[in-house]
């Protein structure tokens, strides 16, 4: 049996519709609709698999980006509205998830030496401990939970998510104080 639920379907066969899947009689109100509930149902269903993962090492997948975050800023670290500028979900409470990961002694904080308001956050050695272990297993899952799509059918997922996801202004990540950013490149085609 696949690691992934779905993982063993190919070429459409046995595919559930939205529908069927959420019990919904009535049609969607458009082709839009159903496209976007789609993605917010799979974008779920991809959540809780990466989340099953990271609580085996005690750590939400939030807190585990926030690490691959930190360990890729290298010794410098980052500042609370840098890394929420690189998370792959919106956290509305960075300054809270920071803490929680200082508690688990994961990270460290320390006042930039250029500018004392700010506080500049790194990687301590017990999480680069942790990603050290997490790696193999982590890396493994998107290639199990995709594993039923060709590489080309994976290349054209991405960019039609990319695509998406840039036709809308609302999509950009929020500062630490919970306001957009300001929009950045043009929109892909």
């Amino acid at each position: 049996m696949p690691a992934f639920p779905g993982a063993a379907r190919s070429g459409g066969a046995d595919l559930a519709s939205l529908k069927r899947e959420i019990a919904q009689a009535k049609p969607f109100s458009s082709i839009e609709e159903e496209a976007i509930l789609n993605l917010l149902r799979t974008a779920d269903f991809f959540e809780r698999a990466v989340q099953q993962r990271t609580r085996a090492w005690g750590v939400t997948s939030t807190q585990y980006n926030v690490l691959r975050i930190l360990r890729g800023a290298g010794p410098e670290g980052l500042t609370c509205s840098a890394i929420g500028e690189r998370m792959i979900t919106s956290e509305p409470d960075i300054t809270r998830l920071l803490g929680r990961l200082r508690t688990l002694k994961l990270i460290r904080q320390r006042r930039d030496l250029r500018d004392r308001r700010a506080v500049r956050t790194q990687i301590a050695e017990a999480g680069l401990d942790l990603l050290k272990k997490m790696d193999a297993q982590i890396q493994a899952a998107p290639r199990e939970m995709l594993a039923h799509l060709s590489a080309a059918e994976t290349a054209e997922f991405i960019r039609l998510l990319e695509k998406a996801r840039h036709s809308e202004d609302d999509a950009r990540p929020l500062s630490c104080e919970g306001k957009q950013k300001k929009a950045s490149g043009p929109p892909l085609k």
